[in-house]
């Protein structure tokens, strides 16, 4: 079973207005931070790391190092590059595997019912643990049966990657507010002329 992690994030449209883009998993959202592409590139300090990281992992604490965030790029990187073969219906790349492999066998932020007090361990995370846990959320994400679920939008001229979360696996669109939209709307211009 998936973490409940927050997903989504505002992106900037050609138009100067933005709208809402959810992913479906956390690390694709923190591959779309510049790991497909550098012109949306928002992790340039290791404070942006440590703000991002804060939030959607509550338990993030502290300011992530300059390895930190070399590890993160890295990481996020990654993601893009295997989203994008899944996307494809490709196999993911063995060193790809290998780097998804190192950053899920880390510890991650353990699970903890609200209303105690906390008698071992620490009470707050570190970013290693949130990379951690993005990554097992990956791996679930690539299981053999959820795979599939990884999708380009249906708008040719969009190319954003999404993981279809939906009960009946017929999401197309990277959201219904931009790409669907469009496409509604032009189906309903084509009826209109015909």
């Amino acid at each position: 079973m998936r973490p409940s992690i927050p997903t989504g994030q505002w992106f900037a449209s050609r138009d100067g207005g933005r709208w809402w883009f959810d992913s479906g998993s956390v690390a694709l959202d923190f591959a779309y931070t510049g790991g497909f592409d550098a012109r949306w590139e928002s992790l340039n300090t290791p404070g942006d790391l440590g703000a991002w990281l804060t939030g959607r992992f509550s338990e993030v604490a502290g300011e992530p190092s300059d390895r930190d965030l070399t590890d993160a790029k890295s990481l996020r990187l990654t993601f893009a590059r295997m989203a994008l073969a899944a996307s494809r219906g490709e196999d993911p790349a063995p060193g790809d595997v290998d780097v998804i492999n190192l950053f899920a066998a880390t510890p991650d932020i353990p699970p903890a019912l609200p209303g105690g007090s906390r008698q071992a361990g620490r009470s707050t995370a570190r970013t290693g643990q949130a990379m951690s846990a993005m990554t097992r959320d990956w791996v679930e994400i690539f299981s053999a049966d959820a795979s599939e679920r990884i999708r380009l939008c249906a708008d040719p001229t969009c190319g954003l990657v999404f993981y279809d979360e939906s009960r009946s696996n017929n999401r197309r669109w990277c959201s219904m507010q931009r790409c669907g939209n469009r496409a509604k709307v032009r189906a309903h211009r084509s009826r209109a002329a015909g």
